[in-house]
């Protein structure tokens, strides 16, 4: 008789109120992993780093620090860019990293990408020897986003206390109800496209250029990420493909629309293999965009939309 082993992973929400609270959830998770000898991350937004920096004193310099409104302004980036980095830089070893990826500033249009970041987290560490704790403040954020880490986070902590989530949601199931995209506003530029890249390149440039808020070297940005994404659409969907561009007060967007399938939903998050000639298309689209959004549907088809922030 096979006894089936536990699950090494372990993924907890830290639900705190205030700054003593907040210490008291984050501080001994950093010195038991240091006391463990175990590589120890922590990614928090600025004010976050410097109470656990304080409180840490001479320690704080056996902890990697993250500023993660910086590294992780595109949720799409904190897996590959910030988790798995620090995690493969010391494979072999069991690693405990603190990610605080959702904020009080953070917009409804990032929100959503936060929530389906914190679901795959499950996916992308699963059978890895990692533990992550990530902090939600009870205080600030809306209380449905409280219920959200608790729907993806198998197990929650408050107060000292910790134990499973009644409310959690495995990825499969919860992500196509997350991903839903709001319309494009019905004056958006379209273009619709079969073969060849050019008047793609062409009315992104044009329609970047019209912002009159983005400089050059960010312009040809907006290029690599929106002609990759449209490449992808040519080589792996069926029939003529669509790109919308508008804007916003905040952003300029662009959406490439086809009747694909995107089947796996870490692709953009976990690199390839160093000798793959394949699969770092959508890696280099988080690191290019302030914010990607993906909703891929059996029967919709597949949207990737880019934000770029304009100013």
């Amino acid at each position: 008789m096979h006894t089936r082993q536990a699950d090494p992973f372990a993924h907890l929400a830290l639900l705190y109120n205030g700054a003593a609270d907040y210490l008291a959830g984050t501080v001994p998770f950093v010195l038991d992993a240091l006391t463990a000898g175990e590589p120890v991350a922590v990614a928090v937004p600025p004010d976050n780093l410097a109470l656990i920096s304080g409180e840490l004193g001479r320690d704080a310099s056996r902890v990697r620090f993250v500023n993660m409104p910086e590294a992780g302004r595109n949720p799409g980036r904190i897996i590959p860019g910030v988790l798995n980095a620090f995690a493969a830089e010391h494979a072999g070893q069991p690693v405990r990293i603190i990610g605080e990826p959702i904020w009080s500033t953070r917009s409804a249009a990032e929100y959503p990408a936060c929530l389906q970041h914190e679901s795959l987290i499950n996916l992308a560490f699963a059978g890895r020897d990692s533990t992550i704790l990530c902090p939600y403040d009870a205080g600030s954020l809306d209380p449905a986003w409280m219920v959200d880490a608790e729907r993806t986070h198998p197990k929650v902590v408050r107060a000292g206390l910790t134990w499973p989530s009644y409310r959690y949601v495995e990825p499969g199931d919860l992500i196509p109800l997350i991903t839903a995209l709001p319309d494009a506003p019905p004056d958006a530029a379209e273009l619709v496209f079969c073969a060849g890249l050019r008047s793609v390149r062409d009315f992104v440039r044009e329609h970047a250029a019209r912002t009159g808020q983005l400089s050059t070297h960010r312009t040809e940005e907006v290029l690599i990420a929106v002609n990759e994404v449209a490449a992808n659409s040519l080589l792996h969907a069926v029939g003529a493909s669509t790109l919308l561009i508008w804007t916003d007060s905040t952003y300029l967007i662009c959406e490439v629309r086809d009747r694909g399938l995107l089947t796996d939903p870490l692709a953009g998050r976990i690199p390839p293999p160093p000798d793959s000639p394949h699969g770092r298309g959508l890696l280099l689209v988080n690191h290019l965009c302030d914010l990607v959004r993906i909703d891929s549907q059996p029967r919709g088809g597949t949207a990737v939309r880019m934000y770029f922030r304009l100013g």
